[in-house]
């Protein structure tokens, strides 16, 4: 079963909807301050909630599609860095860098890629054509260490995802058809698909959830991404939407993760959770 025939995400909740408004005015704003005794204690305690909220989000690594903006590569050729290693001592799953790329119709690229790093591909919107390898939306292609140069073209146009990380040159290419490939039940409400698992547990992956889906509390082995395809979602309380990209160091925790909307994620990260008691 394809993820088109999953039930695609809702509609993200209008936060200005008339019902909302309503109960933000007269006479319940005055009803809330009452029923805290105090009008002190709402505002205080909200306060602290964004305080706590925004500490603990200092350890992730959050890339709105406002904030990253197109550096031009190559005639056609676009990117946005959403991610780049600062050091050469890399954290166990962290990439040397991670990109969204858009090439435009016609355009062709041959990316820098370094023989000691494997390279991950994911087209988002378009077709891409990897050499001989044609790639249609969703569909995942590794290529391992020490695989030579890569010529990127598309016949339409194509925006990709683009992750450059160390690898073995002994390691198989892998490519995952979106069109074939099918989703195993994974907790209620979530369906996954493994696209790839290396050594020592890690893994990329894809993730479909429903509306009121939730993942509880869960450390990370490995650096874990998650790039929204469609819908969105909550890591503790920081909302991704669609385009947007989060990155949590290995050694983070993440106190909980949900979704209003359902969605359609790629991850790449751990391939079993490793999950936290509250």
């Amino acid at each position: 079963m394809t993820h088109d025939r999953l039930p695609p995400p809702r509609p993200a909740p209008d936060p200005l909807d008339d019902e909302w408004v309503g109960l933000l005015g007269e006479p319940f704003a005055a009803a809330w301050c009452q029923a805290a005794g105090r009008p002190a204690i709402l505002r205080e305690r909200v306060l602290d909630r964004v305080t706590r909220s925004a500490r603990a989000s200092r350890a992730f690594v959050t890339v709105r599609q406002k904030d990253a903006p197109l550096d031009a590569l190559a005639d056609g050729v676009h990117a946005r860095t959403l991610y780049e290693a600062t050091s050469r001592q890399l954290r166990p799953g962290e990439p040397r860098r991670v990109r969204i790329v858009e090439l435009a119709a016609g355009a062709c690229w041959r990316p820098e890629l370094r023989d000691a790093e494997q390279s991950a591909w994911l087209p988002i919107a378009g077709e891409l054509q990897l050499g001989e390898l044609r790639l249609a939306p969703h569909d995942f292609h590794l290529r391992p260490a020490a695989s030579g140069p890569a010529v990127a073209t598309s016949p339409t146009g194509a925006r990709f995802y683009l992750r450059e990380a160390p690898g073995s040159p002994a390691a198989d290419a892998v490519t995952v058809r979106d069109a074939e490939a099918g989703w195993d039940d994974f907790a209620p409400g979530i369906k996954r698909r493994v696209l790839w698992a290396g050594p020592g547990g890690e893994a990329a992956l894809l993730y479909h959830a429903l509306p009121g889906a939730t993942v509880p509390r869960h450390g990370h082995g490995h650096d874990e991404e998650c790039l929204m395809l469609e819908g969105e979602v909550f890591l503790d309380d920081l909302l991704l939407r669609q385009g947007e990209y989060q990155l949590a160091p290995a050694g983070t925790v993440h106190g909980g993760v949900s979704t209003d909307t359902g969605l359609l994620l790629f991850a790449h990260g751990d391939l079993a959770l490793d999950l936290r008691p509250e």
